[in-house]
């Protein structure tokens, strides 16, 4: 038999008979004389099973053959294997053995849950196509300005389109309608159209008064009727003040004042009625608008509103937008198809969901948003809409709990042909036919605001599913919470009504944003100036840690300079950069938990500033590179959240749109010299103790610099920190920071003031002789002693001893006091 290398195999059969162990290494060393040793040499399965048989090597000098292949077979083995052990070592090969791999354990990974409304709980989000994410969101009804309701839900919306997108990667289409048919839009067209034609005739002073009188008398009805209080404070208190503004112009026709007095009156009254008088005209003259053009004149001048509000908010805009207007024959079709299913019926023109049917259907059910709402009349005619709840209306349904799908037009209505006549699409079948034309039978994400639930989008599923024929048009239904004003309900009532315009007047689109990341997407958010004093605070923390690591990157190294070695405060740090990461991760996983993330940021910025002011404090500079990531992370996140508008590679964008890369570039190298050439003549000054150029100095830091949006931080022993700000930011520090000196030194002068006074009134006590303290105090005492101490009260009864007692023990201080003073005046104390 012949081994790998073409050499015989000795035969060990006869060797591996001998009993004996020292017999049997003899003859071992026999049979492997014969054969040369060589590095590599390859073993057999028989040279392993016979030196199996020895227990050691042999000592005898002369065997050193089997010595050597012993050893040789130890070393490759580890240790000689015992008898019956199975050998690691491979036949045809003369080396180790690789031993078996096993995969570490690892962790479960997170997954991402979403509150889906439909389940009222948390769930696994599954997209139905891979990473594809079909997602529709019911947009604004377009007749006036976008309020902070509408921000609360596009911001919310914003913030989880983007996580999903661009953290989770999810390839999102996203869809969003604009409603520019309803009954809010009609009724406010007419009465906007009205109006003005009212205003472009000039009534005389005399005919609108008249017409004020009778346009108050169905308003004071209505007032009457109306039982929610917020509605009826507004509506009294538009009341008010026309009558407040009708007073000056009767008086002025009554004097028969010049007609520019007079005018002006009619100008003030014109606007203080402007509501009164548009609904009176709708209700007398509504009917006669029948220009289709005059509806769409309205909602296309909000619509474009909305998107430049959207836009300063830096929301994104959808992939597609859809108008009810530009939909009308795809509304008509599936109108036509839930009818033919049989869960629609005609009456008088209009076209109507029979909820029973739809409700008995064994494969289909009803209201599975909030079930508890079925049958809730008042939110149901709220979904009808305010044109759309007349008696005769009402009448035309099967049931109280069925909704228009198609509404047959009324004069002063717009219109569009259709099989039953001509009308106008219901509110709920907008969202189900433009959606279910772009997204088709089920969709993954239906968005909208909490209040839209009933009757609204539990309408949807119903007349959608009635469509489809199927159970499943949404797939997760997302709503956003309501959102209050300091505690309180919006409402123009309540003089609490902020419009998204009126709320960046005040902060800017990135402080409102933090405001909401700070809240749950779901919850209630109280839009107040305590919410949004936290939003400040939180970006002005996070921008002072992005500008002090951006000085520390600032700071020269050569490029093997830039990886130092790193200690313990390194390892540390970085751990809980990773712990936050993690930490950050399953709160995103947990529903888009911004809240917790905004926390976790938090948390991780204080342990930099902690770590950055330990080097500070031992003169040694922080690692660039480990601050670098954590900062460069950070700006990623804030960017996925839209919290970073800009394009900007680290912090916050300083400067204008488009402007912050250039100007942070362009600048810096310019006022890092300033700030050198600025530190060597304060140290000149210091030296030859020049108190002028140190004022000047601070002038250039205090009052020029932050003109220019530019901070310089001294700090004792260290350069100085150089720092691109927002100038309103600095210029509000400045007159803060001028505000608490002043109050400083108004506190110390009061203080001063009332030690003066003090000293003045002790002064002023001390002059007085004990013998004349209680003299004047006649109200109290009749009879005095010879030294002035009082003896009888007014009413002449003696005083008792404990009264007496007490007196003394005054006099003898007062006694004190002025000798005190006689001495002080004697020593010329108060010259």
């Amino acid at each position: 038999m012949a081994d790998s290398s073409g050499q015989q195999a000795p035969d060990y059969r006869s060797i591996l008979s001998i009993s004996d162990e020292a017999a049997r290494a003899q003859a071992l060393n026999e049979h492997l004389s014969t054969r040369s040793y060589v590095q590599g040499y390859s073993l057999s399965q028989a040279d392993v099973d016979a030196f199996r048989q020895l227990s050691a090597p042999p000592a005898d000098p002369q065997l050193f053959h089997v010595a050597r292949w012993f050893r040789h077979i130890e070393a490759l083995l580890g240790s000689p294997c015992g008898k019956g052990q199975p050998c690691r070592l491979q036949a045809s090969k003369g080396r180790r053995v690789r031993p078996q791999w096993s995969p570490p354990a690892g962790t479960q990974p997170c997954r991402l849950h979403l509150y889906n409304s439909l389940t009222r709980n948390k769930e696994v989000f599954i997209p139905q196509d891979g990473k594809k994410v079909t997602w529709y969101c019911c947009g604004p009804t377009v007749y006036d300005a976008s309020h902070m309701g509408h921000a609360r839900s596009y911001i919310s919306f914003d913030i989880l389109r983007r996580v999903l997108k661009d953290y989770f990667k999810f390839d999102v289409f996203y869809c969003m309608n604009i409603t520019d048919i309803d009954d809010k839009i009609i009724k406010r067209a007419r009465q906007n159209h009205l109006f003005e034609q009212y205003r472009e005739k000039r009534p005389e002073a005399a005919q609108l008064l008249e017409d004020v009188q009778a346009a108050l008398k169905p308003f004071s009805v209505k007032l009457n009727e109306t039982t929610d209080p917020d509605k009826k404070q507004m509506l009294e208190r538009i009341q008010h003040a026309v009558q407040l503004a009708t007073e000056p112009l009767e008086k002025a026709v009554q004097s028969r004042l010049t007609g520019e007095e007079v005018n002006s009156c009619v100008e003030v009254l014109l606007e203080e009625a402007k509501d009164l008088l548009s609904d009176w005209l709708d209700s007398t003259l509504g009917c006669d608008v029948t220009d289709n053009s005059i509806f769409s004149k309205l909602p296309k001048f909000w619509e474009g509103d909305f998107h430049r509000d959207m836009e300063a908010l830096n929301v994104l805009p959808p992939d597609v937008l859809t108008r009810v207007s530009e939909y009308v024959p795809e509304i008509v079709n599936f109108v036509q198809k839930i009818v033919d299913n049989g869960y629609g019926y005609v009456s008088n023109g209009s076209v109507y969901f029979d909820t029973a049917k739809f409700a008995s259907s064994e494969k289909h059910s009803y209201g599975k948003l909030v079930p508890e709402a079925v049958g809730d009349q008042k939110a149901l005619q709220e979904g009808e809409g305010d044109l759309s709840i007349s008696a005769d209306r009402l009448s035309e349904k099967r049931s109280p709990n069925d909704f228009a799908l198609w509404k047959a037009s009324k004069p002063g209505e717009p219109s569009w042909p259709c099989p039953w006549g001509k009308g106008r699409p219901g509110w709920h079948i907008e969202c189900s036919a433009m959606a279910g034309t772009l997204l088709g039978a089920s969709m993954d994400i239906h968005g909208g605001g909490f209040d839209l639930r009933f009757p609204h989008h539990d309408n949807e599923l119903a007349q959608s599913e009635a469509y489809f024929e199927n159970d499943c048009w949404v797939r997760y239904f997302l709503h956003t919470g309501h959102l209050t004003i300091a505690g309180c309900k919006m409402s123009k009532s309540l003089k609490n009504f902020i419009t998204i315009k009126d709320a960046l007047k005040k902060h800017s689109a990135r402080q409102l944003r933090l405001a909401f990341l700070m809240h749950s997407w779901k919850d209630t958010l109280d839009y107040s100036s305590n919410t949004m004093e936290s939003a400040l605070q939180y970006e002005k923390f996070l921008n002072e840690f992005f500008l002090n690591v951006k000085d520390i990157l600032r700071a020269p190294v050569d490029i093997t300079g830039q990886f130092e070695k790193w200690g313990d405060e390194e390892a540390e740090l970085n751990k809980n950069f990773y712990d936050k990461k993690t930490a950050i991760h399953k709160a995103l996983c947990d529903n888009v938990d911004t809240r917790t993330v905004m926390e976790e940021m938090r948390a991780l910025v204080s342990q930099c500033n902690l770590y950055m002011a330990a080097r500070k404090a031992v003169r040694k500079r922080p690692n660039q590179a480990l601050l670098e990531n954590i900062a460069l992370y950070l700006t990623h996140m804030l960017k996925i959240f839209g919290a970073i508008e800009e394009d900007s590679s680290l912090g916050f964008p300083v400067g204008g749109p488009g402007t912050s890369l250039s100007l942070e570039a362009t600048v810096m190298p310019y006022l890092q010299v300033l700030s050198e050439f600025r530190e060597g003549v304060r140290k000149i000054a210091r030296e030859q103790k020049v108190p002028e150029i140190l004022q000047l100095s601070d002038a250039l830091r205090d009052d020029i610099l932050p003109e220019l949006g530019v901070r310089f931080e001294d700090h004792e022993g260290l350069p100085t920190v150089v720092k691109l700000v927002d100038r309103n930011t600095l210029l509000k520090e400045r007159e803060e920071k001028r505000r608490v000196e002043e109050e400083k030194r108004k506190k110390k002068e009061e203080a001063a003031r009332r030690k003066q006074e003090q000293e003045a009134a002790k002064l002023a006590k001390m002059k007085t002789p004990p013998s004349e303290m209680f003299l004047s105090e006649t109200d109290k005492y009749s009879k005095f002693d010879e030294n002035g101490l009082p003896t009888h009260d007014m009413e002449g009864k003696e005083l008792s001893k404990g009264q007496a007692k007490k007196l003394k023990k005054l006099f003898e201080a007062q006694e004190k006091l002025y000798k005190e003073y006689l001495q002080m005046a004697q020593n010329g104390s108060f010259q």
